[in-house]
């Protein structure tokens, strides 16, 4: 028995054009019962990153795959598949890469390898939708002599940051002598500066504050204002806004809002023309505010939530769900007189007509440092497997 063990050194989450690097460690265990004659024999192994796309039936009307494309080989277990077993379609791989071939193991030795791969840029993110599922996984496949392949695979995550394609880095940038007792991979110093260009951006593009004021109001009035300071964020980030109900002329019962994301299908492939888009409340602020001047929410993005993305399949856009129930009498009437003694109380009516609207407002949500949402990854740095 061989095992095999496959560590993610910085974390499951990367940006789409960094460098993912994986150390795959195979181990011969030592037990009491081995001798010289327990050497275990690997023929080869191979690594391949692959994107999975699985789309639900009953929204999606994905064209008919050509059949004419058939590969009888993928049907021998003796054949590297990375995807095989999988559901859906690969709609994206990197070059099989190979690690070793004829490898020999004697009790208790191991042997480690690097395999380090820069994940395409034009792809799309990972994403867990009601329609549509974009899956990332490293497939490492191992195979002893005349027996099956066995895959091992290491599921991670991808954000996609757009501008980072097109930017060039230049080729002048030695400041200081380069120290030639200390070399630096070509590959792993331009992934170390891409991270540091995407965390650059994205707080020059989500720091941007100025003030959006907007005005409350239904057929009978002005209801209130809504304050908010910018509407780019960064998952991971708080949206933060206030209500001013003091200059309404229409009492506000209460309110709500919603962050939301609302998952749509392009048009060409709807299984159904027109039909309606999917929404997900990631959180949710309800407040009772009758005769309150101002209020304020603060609703976490989740840090486990994939930021805005369009591909030609489906369109995800971020927004805030208001609601408002308002009083469809004056702010006087809200409330009776219950005792005509000296000592008086002022209870709430039983009955009252209202009156409910609700409002959308789009905003931005833009990706964050791959590290920190590392943090709250589902998916595991260390993966492993006996053969």
């Amino acid at each position: 028995m061989i095992e095999v063990l496959a560590k993610l050194g910085r974390g499951p989450v990367f940006l789409a054009g960094e460098v993912l690097e994986c150390v795959i460690t195979f181990t011969n265990p030592l037990s009491a019962s081995s001798t010289s004659a327990s050497s275990e024999m690997l023929a080869w192994a191979s690594a391949q990153i692959h994107c999975q796309f699985h789309a639900s039936e009953n929204r999606v009307a994905l064209p008919p795959s050509d059949g004419s494309k058939h590969d009888v080989q993928a049907e021998n277990e003796t054949v590297f598949v990375p995807n095989r077993g999988e559901r859906g379609q690969c709609i994206l791989s990197t070059p099989p890469k190979i690690l070793f071939c004829d490898l020999r193991l004697d009790p208790g030795e191991s042997k480690s390898y690097s395999y380090c791969e820069t994940l395409p840029v034009d792809g799309p993110p990972s994403f867990r939708g009601q329609s549509v599922k974009y899956v990332y996984k490293l497939t490492i496949g191992c195979q002893r002599v005349n027996s099956p392949i066995k895959l091992l695979r290491v599921p991670f995550r991808v954000l996609v940051l757009h501008g980072l394609k097109d930017y060039q880095f230049p080729q002048d940038e030695a400041v200081a002598p380069s120290n030639p007792f200390l070399e630096e991979e070509e590959g792993l110093k331009k992934d170390s500066r891409l991270a540091d260009l995407a965390t650059e951006l994205l707080m020059v593009a989500t720091s941007r504050r100025s003030l959006h004021l907007y005005n409350i109001s239904n057929t009978r009035g002005k209801v209130g204002t809504f304050c908010i300071f910018k509407t780019v964020y960064k998952i991971g980030e708080d949206v933060i806004g206030t209500f001013n109900f003091s200059e309404g002329d229409i009492p506000c019962l209460q309110f709500s809002v919603s962050l939301q994301t609302e998952e749509s299908i392009q048009e060409e492939f709807q299984r159904r023309r027109g039909q309606p888009v999917s929404f997900t409340v990631h959180a949710r602020h309800q407040e009772s505010c009758l005769h309150t001047a101002q209020s304020s929410f603060s609703l976490p993005i989740p840090l486990s939530s994939t930021p805005g993305f369009t591909t030609n399949v489906v369109s995800l856009k971020w927004r805030l769900h208001f609601e408002f129930v308002t009083s469809g009498e004056s702010a006087g009437t809200c409330l009776v007189r219950g005792s005509q003694s000296e000592a008086v109380t002022w209870t709430g009516v039983e009955q009252m007509e209202v009156d409910t609207f609700s409002w959308d407002l789009p905003i931005k949500v833009l990706p964050t440092n791959p590290i920190l949402a590392s943090y709250v990854s589902q998916f595991s740095s260390t993966n492993s497997i006996s053969i």
